[in-house]
């Protein structure tokens, strides 16, 4: 018995219903339109059929895979940013159709760089969310296991600074984001972790926080001195810690600038929350960068713009090369910075020559960095 398309009582939606190889069926088509449905009944008809001689794995589409993995537990929104664009690429591709030449076709398609992109990214954006996709697929008998060539990920220097540079860089930065940059350097906090820290997860006295990874795992952390004094130094102690400067809104004649509630949450899809505060500090700290020099579009006036060689996340470096410089112990690293190995962690090891020990001990006791506050106290004191 083949499929035909019929009505529902009290309904206006169209339904298919009927048998394909012994396999009862009835189903919306999810139209209207007597056309529509009768595409989607031949289409449906010929997918249970192969799907019958052949097995499911003929048949399950990408967009199948992706809805069943995104239903079988929660997922982080920049897993879900990834598979959006991955879905909108593939759409209906069956698993098994999806290989090493589709992999390369939606690096071209999806990133911004394409075939160029460094492999950092074409592994983050693209390589890791399929194969997480078709692992899924594969335990449940849908693809055979997927099987990618990794992009070469070239590797970069890393950066850190040694004490007397970190304050600089504080001394240097504007009063709201001194705190930040403290606590960045005396916890290894990432930036998102940082940025999201509430007062409820903070305890001063106790000289502990609660922040929160990526995979929504939570991370205790001490505070040292330093961060507590800085810490301390906020006026305010409920919300999020962290706050931007914002543009005050004209009233009358008064115009300048105020604290906001909270920096623009991105849902860990990006960053530059802090880029141009942070440009300005490294640029007066005397810290390495260049000038980039452009004319904007529609103007005939040159731009010059700095650009330092170091990221805020070089502070996370910088705290896990003053760990080891301290502890010599790289599993109390992985522990206290939060990373899943210690092969992650095994590069810090000798960064920083024992020869700064004291001066990083000093450093996160408070002793050795004066610089203002956005309460009007000073960090050290």
């Amino acid at each position: 018995m083949s499929l035909k398309v019929v009505t529902r009582k009290g309904g206006a939606a169209l339904y298919i219903r009927g048998s394909v190889r012994g396999q009862s069926v009835f189903e919306s088509t999810g139209t209207t339109d007597a056309e529509q449905a009768e595409a989607y009944r031949a289409k449906r008809e010929a997918e249970l059929w192969t799907q019958s001689v052949y097995g499911k794995r003929a048949v399950v589409t990408f967009a199948h895979a992706v809805t069943a993995y995104l239903e079988a537990e929660d997922r982080t929104e920049t897993t879900r940013t990834h598979l959006h664009k991955l879905l909108l690429h593939f759409g209906t591709t069956r698993l098994d159709h999806i290989g090493q030449q589709e992999l390369d076709d939606a690096y071209k398609a999806i990133l911004t760089k394409g075939a160029h992109a460094s492999g950092a990214t074409k592994i983050r954006a693209v390589l890791t969310p399929l194969r997480a996709v078709l692992e899924f697929a594969a335990i449940r008998g849908w693809c055979s296991k997927p099987a990618f060539a990794r992009p070469k990920v070239r590797q970069v220097r890393m950066q850190f600074l040694r004490p007397a540079e970190a304050t600089a860089l504080v001394e240097a930065a504007a009063p709201h984001i001194q705190p930040l940059l403290v606590f960045l350097i005396g916890t290894g906090a990432r930036m998102s972790e940082a940025l999201e820290l509430d007062w409820k997860d903070v305890d001063l006295r106790g000289m502990r926080a609660v922040v929160w990874q990526k995979q929504d795992d939570e991370r205790h952390i001490d505070l040292p001195p330093i961060v507590v004094q800085a810490l301390e130094s906020l006026e305010w102690r409920t919300g999020r810690v962290f706050r931007p400067l914002r543009s005050r809104k004209p009233r009358g004649a008064l115009r300048g600038k105020e604290i906001g509630e909270a920096y623009h949450d991105t849902g860990r899809t990006g960053g530059g929350q802090i880029k141009t505060a942070w440009a300005t500090a490294c640029r007066k700290a005397g810290l390495p960068g260049h000038d980039r020099i452009w004319v904007p579009k529609g103007s005939n006036r040159q731009k010059v713009q700095f650009v330092p060689d170091l990221t805020p996340h070089c502070l996370r470096h910088t705290f896990a090369s003053w760990h080891y410089c301290i502890h010599r112990d790289l599993l109390k690293l992985k522990e206290d910075g939060g990373w899943h190995t210690i092969t992650m962690v095994a590069r810090y090891a000798k960064k920083m020559p024992e020869t700064y020990r004291a001066d990083v001990l000093m450093w996160l006791a408070g002793d050795k960095l004066h610089a203002p506050s956005t309460g009007g106290a000073r960090l050290g004191m």
